[in-house]
């Protein structure tokens, strides 16, 4: 298990900016801070926790994360630029800036508020997602004072976007919740080895009748179809986003042997590896 870190905010800023651009392997491992993260994706793939819920990533999202939400990306070492690198930009926003404005200008009260009283994590979508990208962007070229109107906008798109999508939820409290995100921590870390169902039974710290119940209860499927599902959508990311072929993303993703990874990936995506990536390339080209 991956110990999280926690980043109190010792800085005096109200809010700050940083632009990334390293190796996959170089990104801040699981965390969570006291402060708002706004986080654009630019280039890279992988899979990414937040809060309670593991899910695959891909380049170009935008995901606002509340105070205290453990998260962290996993960078896929096949997706990369031409530098061999990836990259983010991520707003830091302090709890106090927005006290400050609601205090200081009532006119943002309503916006602030309905930020703040949001709990999840989100992720943006249509004409707000393109409105995000593009202030975040011209963060990276301005100044603190233009940075500060910019943000202000990105506020405003947050608070009046329709295309959000909850995408994680606050820190987890609750024995059980924690002990299952233990279980997600070790699927990021070892969905592409062989994974024995004792091995997490143990790690849950529960004989494995107990876990499979435990598992199924808390997520609606057995441990064994959510490691496939998950294993399959890496497999999809891989599909799209490299140019690795069929057979190294089979064992990159987890599966051994190369006829029960089609057989599994055409029962779940009703199509072939080869299918998927073919029809899905041309969709993404247009």
């Amino acid at each position: 298990m991956t110990n999280l870190k926690y980043y109190p905010n010792n800085s005096t800023e109200a809010f700050s900016f940083d632009h990334v651009h390293i190796k996959y392997s170089e990104q801040v491992p699981m965390h969570q801070q006291e402060t708002w993260e706004l986080a654009y994706i630019i280039t890279g793939a992988g899979i990414r926790i937040i809060g309670d819920v593991i899910e695959n990533f891909s380049a170009d999202e935008v995901i606002l994360i509340p105070p205290n939400v453990p998260h962290c990306w996993s960078f896929n070492k096949n997706v990369h630029d031409n530098e061999g690198k990836i990259e983010n930009m991520c707003i830091f926003i302090s709890p106090d800036f927005f006290e400050n404005l609601k205090l200081y200008f009532p006119e943002f009260e309503t916006l602030i508020s309905e930020i703040q009283q949001n709990p999840n994590a989100l992720s943006f979508s249509s004409e707000a997602l393109k409105d995000l990208q593009d202030l975040i962007i011209k963060m990276s070229s301005q100044n603190k004072l233009e940075q500060l109107s910019s943000l202000l906008l990105i506020l405003g798109k947050i608070s009046s976007s329709q295309t959000s999508n909850i995408v994680g939820s606050r820190a987890v409290k609750r024995k059980n919740e924690k002990k299952l995100q233990e279980i997600y921590m070790f699927i990021l870390n070892n969905f592409h080895r062989n994974i024995q169902l004792g091995t997490v039974a143990e790690i849950a710290g529960m004989p494995k009748s107990t876990f499979c119940l435990f598992f199924k209860k808390m997520t609606g499927k057995s441990f064994m179809a959510y490691l496939t599902d998950f294993r399959i959508e890496s497999a999809c990311q891989m599909l799209l986003k490299t140019k690795i072929n069929i057979s190294e993303i089979c064992v990159a993703s987890g599966f051994n042997d190369i006829p029960y990874f089609n057989r599994t990936f055409k029962k779940i995506k009703n199509m072939t590896p080869t299918e998927y990536r073919k029809n899905y390339s041309i969709l993404n080209a247009v």
